[in-house]
This record gives C-alpha cells, structure tokens and sequence, in this order.
C-alpha cells in the first residue's frame, strides 16, 4: 500500500509548481511583448517604399471631362498611368480577385491556408503546383523589385504584405496592383495595357478583354498578345475557367470569350494636341495632371482632317486649325499642325500662333463699320472699277471688275475695290480701333501706320487672333478673350463692343448666304475666305450661333504654294471640320431691334448708291437735314448743381435731324466713341464757357457756345 502524502508536504508542492508557473508565463509573456516590439521597430526602422522615382506615374493631359488627350513616359521610359478601381470595369475587378487572391478582403497580407496548400502540395509533388502569393504580396514586389526567386525573398516579400496591409486600405493595396502590374514591353497598369492593346479606357471592357488583362501580369513578356497570341490565348482561357468556377461569369460567357481573338498588335497612346501638350508640360513641368479645355472628340476628329487634308494638298503644305466657343473663349480643339512629327512639313511649329497676312478675312469688319456709322444698306450700290487712292491701286484677286454691285454682292464675292471704298470712309485707324477693342493687336510693318493696305492683309495676325475677332462677331458684338486652353482665364472683355449688334447681324446674314465650297453641304454657319498676296496663306473663318472655327492653310515657312486659294484650299477643310466634330450646330442670332434687310426700293436715296468726293464726304445725295442741337441752346447759361458727393451733374445734349450714327465734341474733345442716340450727356471739367459741336454721318457739323455755373 502506498504511503499517503502528507498535508504539508502536498501543499508545499503546490506552491512550488505554482510559483515556478507563473515565473515561466512571465518569462513567455516577455518573450512574446519583446518579440512584437522588436518587430514593431523593424517595421518602423525599415518602412515599406511607398515612394520615389519607382512608383512615379506617368503625367496625363486631359480634357474638360478628364478624358486623356496625352500621357507623358515616367523618368525611367515606362507608360504607368495612375489607376484606381473607379476607372475600371467592375467585373475585371471580380475576375482579378477570383484568379489571383479569393480572400484577399480577408486576410491581412499573408493567405495563411493558400500557404499551406502551397506547401503540402509542394512536399508531395517535389514541385510548385500553386502558388500562395496575394495581391498584397505583388504589390510588395512590384514597388521593390525582388532580384532573386530565393525563399529569403519570399520571406521579405510576405514581410512587406504585412506592413502594407498595416498602412494603408484594401482599396489603396488594390490600387497600386492596377497600377504597376506589368503588361509587357513598357507598359504598367491597367490603363496603359487596356489602351495600348484595345484603344479604350477600361472603364467597359468585354468578358474576353478583362480576362486578359487579368493573365498578362503572371508571365508579362511571354504572353504580350502582340508577340505570343497563342499563350496570350491559353492564359486567358485560363482565367476565364476560374472565373466561372467561382461563378463571376456564366459558362455560355466563358466559352464565348474563349473564341474572341486577342489582339495581336500594340496602339499607340493618345498624343493629342501636341503643342498645346508641350506648352502645358513647360508651364507646370511637375503637375501631375494638366487641364485643359479641350474636348476630346472634338480634337481627334480635327486632327485627323488636318492631316488628310494636307496629304491631299501636297508636300510640305501643313493646316492648323482652332475651333473656340464664342461665347466663353474656351479653346475646344487647337491643331497646331498637320502633323507634328512630320519634318518635311515642319510640323513642330504651332502655327495657330504665327502671325503671317491674313488677306480678305478682315472685310466682313470694314463692311461692319460701314453698317453701323449708317453709310450702306445690304442693298447699296457700290462701284467695282479701277480706283486710285493716292497712289494706292488695288485690284481684284481676278484682276477682273463687276461694275455695279449691291454691298452683300460685293461681301460675298469678296471683291477688293468696294472694301477698299469702305475703308477709305470709315478710316484704317478706325478699323485698327476695334481690333484692339477685341484683344488684338496686328502687327504692321516697320515704322508704317495703318493705311488702306491693312483691309486686303497688309498687317500680321495669328489663327487665334482671327478666331477671337471672328468670336466678336458670333457674340452679337461683344469681344470675349480666348483662353490658351490650359491656364488663362477666357471670357468677355470689358469696355465697348467691338461692332453694333445690328452691324453684326447684317454681316451674319450676309455671310451665311456665301455658297459652300464644291461638295460641301450647307451647315447653316456664316463664313468668309482669304488669301494672302503670293498664295502664301489660305484661310477661312466660320461660325454658328456658338462656335467658331478658324482653318488656315499654306507651308511653315511662307513659302508660295501656287493655287491655293482660300475658298477652293482652306474652305473645304472648314466645312469638313465641322462636320465631323460632331459639335451639334447652334443657329446664328436672331436679327436685333432694328436689324432689318431692306429692300433696293425702300431704301433712303442717300443710302441707294455708296459714292465719296475727293474729300471723302458723301456727294450730296443726302434729304436728311443737317443735325441742329436744340439743348442747350446758342449763348444759354446753365446751372448744372451738384450732387451730394459735390461732383458737378452731367449736362444733358439734345439734337434734331442730321444722319445717324453722331459724334460729339466738346470744346474740340470726343465725348465718346460714335452714338446713334439723339440724346447724349456730357459731364464738364468745370464752370465757364464751352462749346458743344456735333458731326453727323455726312460730315455735317453743329456748335453751339455755353457758359457753364
């Protein structure tokens, strides 16, 4: 029989074990806390590489809707655009998480159990039968390249996983995979391989084209459809197996795609408007996305008009072309150039900005002034015979005249004579006013001031200036600014209009009734042509109740190209261009009050034939009497008072007959730019005597001499 233990000697037992239990957990314990603050160090110590020049994105230009018009290569020569899984199609993220991570919303960096299956199957075929990596784990090793296969590398790569998983979201794991996963050549990412090999953003990708843009990152360089089609296909069957396991795509879906081919050749990216794009990157050369307000459609569809139409016209002939919307200035397709990587054509040079002559494409502003200053009427007669101007003989681009024509006759055959008429009433300087008053500022010949020349392209201007003068018209008179298409701020420009609302509506009505080149179909705009002397330069500027379009054609370095012309060279590419920018036309604006076509028979005598003197007055055909001002009278004196601030009121003026539009003078002054107003108002430099005068249309002029108090 076994002797019992005594109480003592149990309890003492006890204790002892108890004792020696509680030093061992607190030795484990101590372990453990050490252990996790060892690692908690390394983890700080040695920081996952979240950036530098490895994980730099490509820079983008895009348009107003962020649709890429232009990316930029990173440092290193790589298409890596940035991605997030709101620019991809839904059902490409599914299949990618079916194929390469199951659990990857629940794991924390490491597939514990895909490890283990990996290792069992391993141990029992001697080979690698799947593999245990999860997204976290590529991401890992696609920002710091692994140089070697070795378990340590595995190891450092799991170790990675997790300090990822520690830092940042599943979303933002998930974001950086579609961003740097490798698709062959140098391309990375989603983006750049869905662009590169089907034209498109991925933001709607077939069953076939997500499943694989799925399979390419495995083996990159041996499955690139444009070099290894078959394996590219095999991988991508593949993937689209699993994804029907898992049940992501239905079995018919599956065997579908299966049969889709893959593409077997690689696109370019899209390089559109690349002056515009290299003026941006100069301008913010670390931005990582630059604006613009270019519409993307709308410049692809120009650019490649540009280019067919300079391969039609001959070697070394280039187009560029600007379409604005004349109401804000925003620039909605700039071309700077047929083709930017053509030497032969020159086409690195931005030939929106180079002033060359602009030939007859200032008419329809003389003839405006014209309207509005009341000397013509749409159905005026005037003369087109050989004139002499003081020594200035200007001829028709025909060398032909038609005698008598009506004002809209002359505008829309666009005959030199008539304007030449008009300009030499209303005044070059006058006409060099309103550019200016629209933002322009032409170029004239050194030490030269601005004579009749400048009315058939004797100054310099640029495709953006012509467009912004012709962006007035289209606004009913009021000039707005156009913007660069990157930073400056369009919009309108303050101070006067640049023409009446009224004069601008008759130069509309008359533009829009010009014929349309050969095989062009009317499109409701308003238009004019012109070319520059020694067929250097064709142009045409179109507009519609909203945009505006400005074609210019000719060679880089102002070369004559015999033959063109701007109606039978630059119009058909106007026509075209707005074809095909799929830009829904807007009518032109409503006549204003008062903006009527009258008919010959109902027109004033002193508007049924336009003819100077030597002295540039009208011939006295005019009934009108002459202007008189009835307030304030000859020798009044006028108390004018003060307002509350002790600032003298203006003076009220007030006249009788006389022809429309006015000017008024004050003591030899202008008061103000031209009024078709009867009743003015003038505010005095102070008391004493000043005389009042008034000059009608005809030349006729009224004073009278007040005493001010």
């Amino acid at each position: 029989m076994r002797p019992s233990l005594r109480p003592s000697v149990l309890s003492g037992g006890l204790v002892r074990t108890f004792a020696a239990g509680l030093v061992g957990g607190g030795i484990l314990v101590g372990l453990v806390v050490g252990v996790v603050f060892a690692i908690d160090a390394a983890d700080h110590a040695y920081p996952p590489p979240l950036e530098g020049p490895a994980l730099s994105t490509s820079a983008e230009m895009v348009d107003r809707d962020g649709r890429l018009l232009r990316a930029f290569a990173t440092a290193d020569g790589r298409w890596r655009l940035r991605t997030t899984a709101q620019d991809v199609d839904p059902q490409f993220v599914r299949m990618l998480i079916a194929y390469e991570d199951r659990r990857f919303a629940e794991h924390g960096g490491i597939d514990v159990r895909a490890l283990a299956r990996a290792v069992m199957q391993f141990l029992a075929h001697g080979r690698i039968v799947s593999g245990a990596s999860t997204l976290s784990m590529q991401v890992a090793r696609l920002i710091e390249p692994r140089e070697s296969r070795s378990i340590g590398a595995k190891l450092r790569q799991m170790a990675r996983a997790w300090q990822l998983e520690r830092r940042l979201t599943k979303a933002q794991i998930l974001d950086l995979y579609l961003t740097h996963a490798p698709y062959g050549g140098n391309l990375e990412g989603v983006r750049a391989a869905s662009l590169a090999y089907f034209g498109k953003e991925p933001r709607r990708l077939t069953v076939a084209e997500a499943a694989l843009l799925v399979a390419l990152p495995q083996l990159p360089e041996r499955r690139r459809p444009d070099r290894h089609p078959k394996a590219a296909e095999a991988a991508r069957a593949r993937v689209l197996e699993r994804a029907a396991v898992a049940a992501v795509i239905g079995e018919g879906e599956a065997e579908r795609a299966a049969v889709t081919r893959v593409p077997e050749s690689r696109r370019p990216l899209p390089t559109l408007s690349p002056h515009l794009a290299e003026t941006a990157r100069r301008k913010a050369p670390a931005a990582p996305t630059l604006h613009t307000t270019l519409v993307a459609p709308v410049q692809a569809a120009l650019e490649a008009v540009a280019k067919s139409a300079a391969e039609r016209a001959g070697l070394r002939i280039s187009v560029a072309m600007v379409m604005a919307d004349a109401a804000t200035g925003e620039i909605l397709a700039e071309v700077g150039s047929a083709d930017y990587l053509d030497s032969s054509r020159k086409g690195w040079i931005d030939m929106t900005r180079v002033p060359r002559s602009p030939g007859s494409t200032l008419k329809p502003f003389i003839y405006g002034l014209a309207f509005e200053e009341g000397l013509v009427s749409q159905e005026t007669v005037i003369e087109d015979r050989p004139a002499d101007f003081f020594g200035y003989r200007p001829r028709n681009f025909d060398m032909t005249y038609q005698g008598d024509v009506t004002i809209r006759q002359a505008l829309q055959l666009s005959l030199n004579v008539p304007a030449i008429r008009l300009l030499d009433a209303v005044g070059p300087s006058r006409l060099m006013l309103r550019m200016r008053r629209a933002g322009i500022n032409p170029i004239l010949p050194p030490q030269e001031t601005p004579g009749l020349a400048i009315g058939l392209g004797g100054l310099g201007v640029t495709l953006r200036d012509l467009v912004q003068l012709y962006a007035g018209l289209a606004n009913e008179g009021r000039p707005v600014r156009l913007g660069d298409g990157v930073d400056s701020v369009p919009g309108p420009i303050a101070g006067e209009p640049m023409l009446d609302p009224a004069a601008t509506w008759q130069i509309a009505d008359i533009l829009s009734g010009v014929l349309p080149p050969t095989g062009s179909a009317r499109r409701g705009i308003a238009y004019k042509t012109g070319t520059s002397y020694g067929y250097r330069d064709a142009w045409s500027v179109g507009y519609d109740g909203r945009t505006v379009l400005g074609v210019w054609v000719g060679r880089a370095d102002n070369g004559a190209v015999p033959g063109i012309t701007g109606y039978a060279t630059a119009a058909p590419i106007l026509f075209e261009a707005f074809a095909k920018s799929g830009i829904a036309g807007v009518p032109l604006p409503r006549a204003p009050a008062g903006a009527v076509r009258i008919a010959a028979q109902d027109l004033p005598i002193s508007q049924r034939r336009f003819s100077m003197t030597t002295s540039g007055l009208l011939r006295a055909n005019i009934r009108e009497a002459a202007p008189q001002i009835v307030y304030p009278p000859e020798g009044a004196r006028v108390d004018l008072g003060k307002d509350v601030a002790g600032v003298p009121l203006p003076l009220m003026l007030k006249l009788q007959g006389g022809r429309a539009p006015f000017r008024w003078l004050a003591n030899g002054r202008p008061l103000a730019d031209l009024t078709r107003r009867r009743v003015n108002q003038w505010v005095p430099d102070g008391a004493g005597y000043s005389t009042l005068t008034v000059i009608d249309a005809a030349g006729r002029a009224a004073s009278v001499r007040v005493f001010l108090q």
